[in-house]
């Protein structure tokens, strides 16, 4: 039997980005789930790479860095070397633009398959033209899905982010308070840990959740007479994105209670900050997924977090509207917008809340907060299983293969 060649374009499948890693979940999940059955030539994104070197991962998954996520000029050499099955591409539509007003070429060719994300509503109908011209939209939030299965539920599927289960997963209690101890010191032992895993960028709100901290800290101290307490921020405190974390922690009197980590680390050790952690939380006014979440729950570890976005399904169990943590309202609704996505909904909560949800979780006995974390990680195993979603993918891939040519519509051109 012939592999299926899918040439991919998104960012690097090595690189930590969410993308990136999602993608090499991906793949790395199909090649084993199906041996024999696929092929995989990446085109790996990022602003500037420190190779440029191929890297063959393996004879089926081949990744070759470019900067940016390509040009017309390298799709038609690559439609006409490799002859790919499918075109699949991955990340913002912004960056595909010019491949979708090339489409009826790639066309001649294979289909255009794309693991698609929307932030909020509104329904954005000034990309229905985009999804008019993919043959195949696999949404990894649920939200997306509704909002893109209601035009187009013909080639619409939602097929959610998961996680390896051995990459992800609860340490033992003596394991997970030996690296305590290792990782933010004996005398943080016997404190309550919140971890925060994002880039320092505007949209991630790590200022606010500095404020909030703050807040927490205040209200342990008033209420308890201590400030047992640490937040563990993996991230860049000096990122030209955001800003400047260490000063705003000393502003707000709380240097003491945060811990940076800001070395690159691999999912072993992101794995472990997870279990030394007792909750993880993620506020940002626009969350498509949110990676860092899911590997808490499948970590054992409750999370708080916003429902916005693709953060909903992960906080609330949608069969029966129970939470896997602490689910933050959203309390401020704005519509942004800018020339190229003219309208969306931003979804907000005030630092005065977060920090009720951490105490709401402090004062819960440890007891009650490991099973309402053991009950996150039953829900993370089956409702985002990663062998369920290799499988869906395997399926929606075959019968694009099999069917694209007989439900595509070349664009007409007509003179009116």
């Amino acid at each position: 039997m012939r592999k299926k060649k899918v040439v991919v374009l998104s960012d690097h499948a090595l690189s930590t980005s969410g993308v990136g890693v999602q993608t090499r979940h991906l793949i790395e999940g199909l090649l084993a789930q199906y041996p024999g059955e696929w092929s995989f030539r990446q085109f790996g994104a990022a602003m500037r790479h420190d190779e440029y070197e191929t890297v063959a991962v393996s004879d089926d998954f081949i990744i070759k860095p470019i900067d940016g996520f390509g040009n017309p000029d390298l799709i038609r050499v690559t439609l006409a070397t490799e002859r790919p099955d499918i075109l699949l591409i991955f990340t913002d539509p912004r960056f595909f633009i010019w491949l979708w007003e090339m489409c009826d070429e790639i066309h001649q060719v294979c289909p255009i398959a794309y693991w698609h994300v929307w932030d909020n509503l509104p329904h954005p109908d000034y990309n229905d033209v985009l999804y008019e011209s993919t043959d195949l939209i696999n949404c990894h939030s649920y939200l997306t899905y509704e909002m893109i299965n209601e035009k187009f539920p013909e080639k619409t599927n939602f097929i959610p982010h998961t996680l390896p289960p051995r990459v992800f997963y609860p340490l033992s209690q003596t394991e997970s308070r030996d690296w305590r101890v290792k990782v933010i010191g004996p005398e943080r032992l016997d404190h309550f840990v919140a971890f925060w895993i994002n880039r320092n960028a505007k949209r991630k709100r790590p200022a606010d959740l500095l404020w909030a901290w703050k807040l927490f800290l205040d209200k342990l101290e008033s209420d308890y007479g201590h400030r047992k307490a640490t937040l563990l921020m993996h991230t860049d405190p000096n990122d030209q994105e955001g800003p400047n974390l260490f000063a705003v922690a000393s502003h707000l009197g709380i240097h003491d209670n945060v811990v940076f980590s800001t070395d690159r680390l691999e999912f072993e050790q992101i794995n472990i900050l997870h279990n030394i952690s007792d909750t993880c939380i993620n506020i940002s006014y626009a969350e498509g997924f949110g990676l860092s979440t899911l590997e808490a729950m499948q970590c054992g570890k409750p999370i708080i977090a916003l429902k916005t976005g693709g953060q909903t399904r992960q906080v609330v169990d949608h069969r029966d509207g129970s939470e896997n943590g602490i689910a933050l309202p959203v309390e401020l609704q704005t519509l942004v917008g800018s020339q190229t996505v003219p309208y969306i909904y931003e979804d907000y909560v005030s630092a005065e809340t977060i920090s009720d949800a951490f105490l709401k979780l402090y004062k819960m006995p440890p007891a009650d907060r490991n099973a309402l974390g053991q009950k996150a990680r039953s829900y993370v195993l089956d409702e985002f299983s990663h062998e369920k979603m290799i499988t869906s993918w395997h399926d929606t891939l075959l019968s694009l293969c099999d069917n694209w040519k007989k439900n595509y519509k070349s664009w007409a051109h007509e003179v009116i």
